[in-house]
């Protein structure tokens, strides 16, 4: 059974429709990354798999165990983090009341999985620094901490590594295909396609609808992909 099925789905940007006819799904262990230019719907279509934005039409639904809060969250890295009044660990922590009820105390396990997250991701050292003082790369990495910490099963990246340095870059790309083999599945949404088809196991290429879906190495070959990565000149 797909962890997530969209069917048929349009989505809709301040009132104007930016995504139409939109079907596919993700399995466990996927490595999805999704393409296009810009307004062409990528980061609507992940508020709408976190339900942060409903559907102009059609159906998305989870499936394979997976709950709404069972998903970890990745945003691009943005100025307005720069002022954030929270230390690492409390940031990190944060994550795990995605799967509180209504209970507001961290347990004795939410707080192993948060360290446990922190040393995976080499910043325990991090820990009791603000998260204001950290450098682009090192905020990444607690926001994906943080992510962990709401989740052992899917993350939504949306242009994670947009405006970082290169070698910051390579270094969560590598992060986050280490935790893909580790069993988490990803959705990423980017626009660096030489890593995209580097890294992940299928892509999604939007357009206002849905111009490829499936298997890497199949887009690579495809019109879409042959355009995408080499303009006009095809092979």
């Amino acid at each position: 059974m797909s962890m997530i099925k969209c069917d048929n789905i349009s989505l809709s940007y301040e009132n104007n429709i930016v995504l139409t006819d939109l079907s596919f799904e993700v399995n466990s262990g996927d490595y999805l990354c999704i393409v296009g230019e810009n307004g062409s719907g990528k980061s609507t279509l992940i508020k709408a798999l976190l339900s942060l934005k409903g559907l102009s039409g059609g159906k998305i639904t989870f499936g394979d165990g997976l709950k709404q809060n069972e998903i970890g969250y990745l945003p691009q890295h943005s100025s307005v983090q720069k002022d954030f009044p929270a230390n690492v660990w409390e940031v990190v922590i944060s994550g795990c009341l995605n799967s509180h009820r209504v209970n507001p105390f961290y347990t004795k396990s939410d707080k192993t999985r948060a360290l446990n997250n922190l040393e995976k991701l080499g910043i325990a050292e991090c820990k009791n620094r603000f998260f204001s003082e950290l450098s682009g790369g090192q905020q990444q990495r607690v926001l994906l901490a943080r992510a962990l910490c709401a989740t052992h099963k899917l993350l939504l990246l949306d242009e994670p590594v947009a405006g970082l340095d290169p070698i910051v870059t390579q270094e969560l790309y590598q992060i986050f295909k280490r935790l893909n083999d580790e069993g988490i599945t990803i959705i990423m949404v980017s626009h660096d396609l030489e890593s995209a088809v580097s890294y992940a196991s299928h892509i999604l290429h939007l357009h206002n609808k849905p111009l490829f879906f499936g298997r890497t190495e199949d887009y690579i070959k495809s019109d879409a992909g042959k355009i995408f990565m080499y303009g006009n000149k095809t092979e």
